[in-house]
């Protein structure tokens, strides 16, 4: 079932790329127009690993759902900016533990939208909310009566806060982090990864051209420390803070010197004390 969606305000733009159909593009989907593979295009001229990083991003999403669905007894999940269905989606890996583990899928795009409505209005167990990730306080009133807030919830930020912009107030990522974690119960999980790099040309490149190709529907690369604060006061798991290849893979990650050098996905997964 869909919430949030207005037909009149969810209007799908194809003369402006979109994140969610770059993504999509980029994991080798369809859902995708000319004017995203265009953008695509440019992008990987400046980070030319961007399409490998995508495929490896998605596999630690899988990896990680499922540690917490199968060890760590999570039954409950919130994806901020879940992007287009694709395969082994957040609901098919947890379910496949807890039949009746619940997802919330959160995105204001409105082809994702158009496709959760199709995909999965059979799952009783799904929800997919059409608004924007900061909206917190919406987020927790039309998730009610479908999540029960005072158990634990895994709220997972993956691939995702680098499309937010940094400001002054509450909307800014790093006060969005910290106010999702006050709203969960303790022994709750936090999943936070996004785009880094070392290299300030591949930072203000791309940041320059996706800001430009989304009109400004778009936040920033930023660098380690900048994500490392996000997960401040939250137990950290081991690994710890790693190239998200790193993190508990199934098959041993790729030796360094194998490794993309232009940015990189990079962050963890926190438990809210208890």
């Amino acid at each position: 079932m869909v919430y949030g969606e207005k037909s009149q305000t969810h209007l799908i733009d194809t003369e402006t790329p979109s994140v969610a159909r770059m993504y999509d593009w980029l994991l080798g989907g369809s859902e995708n127009y000319q004017v995203d593979r265009e953008a695509c295009a440019e992008l990987l001229r400046i980070a030319p690993s961007t399409q490998h990083l995508a495929r490896t991003n998605r596999e630690f999403l899988r990896r990680v759902v499922r540690i917490l669905a199968k060890d760590l007894g999570i039954t409950q999940f919130l994806d901020h900016g879940s992007g287009l269905p694709t395969q082994d989606n957040v609901h098919e890996v947890v379910q496949q533990f807890n039949p009746d583990a619940k997802v919330v899928y959160i995105d204001d795009d409105p082809m994702v939208l158009a496709h959760g409505r199709i995909a999965l209005d059979a799952n009783d167990n799904t929800l997919v909310l059409g608004v924007d990730m900061r909206d917190t306080e919406q987020i927790r009133h039309a998730t009610g009566g479908f999540l029960d807030w005072n158990e634990p919830i895994a709220a997972l930020f993956v691939s995702v806060l680098h499309c937010l912009p940094d400001t002054d107030d509450e909307r800014d990522p790093a006060a969005l982090i910290r106010r999702v974690a006050g709203q969960l119960a303790p022994g709750s999980y936090m999943v936070i990864c996004q785009l880094v790099s070392d290299d300030p040309a591949v930072r203000d490149g791309v940041t320059e051209l996706m800001a430009q190709a989304t009109h400004n529907n778009w936040g920033r690369v930023r660098e380690h420390h900048e994500v490392r604060q996000y997960f401040d006061h939250l137990e950290i798991l081991d690994p710890g803070l790693v190239n998200v290849v790193e993190w508990r893979p199934d098959v041993p990650a790729p030796p360094v010197d194998l490794r993309p050098t232009d940015w990189v996905e990079w962050g963890g997964v926190g438990r809210i004390p208890t």
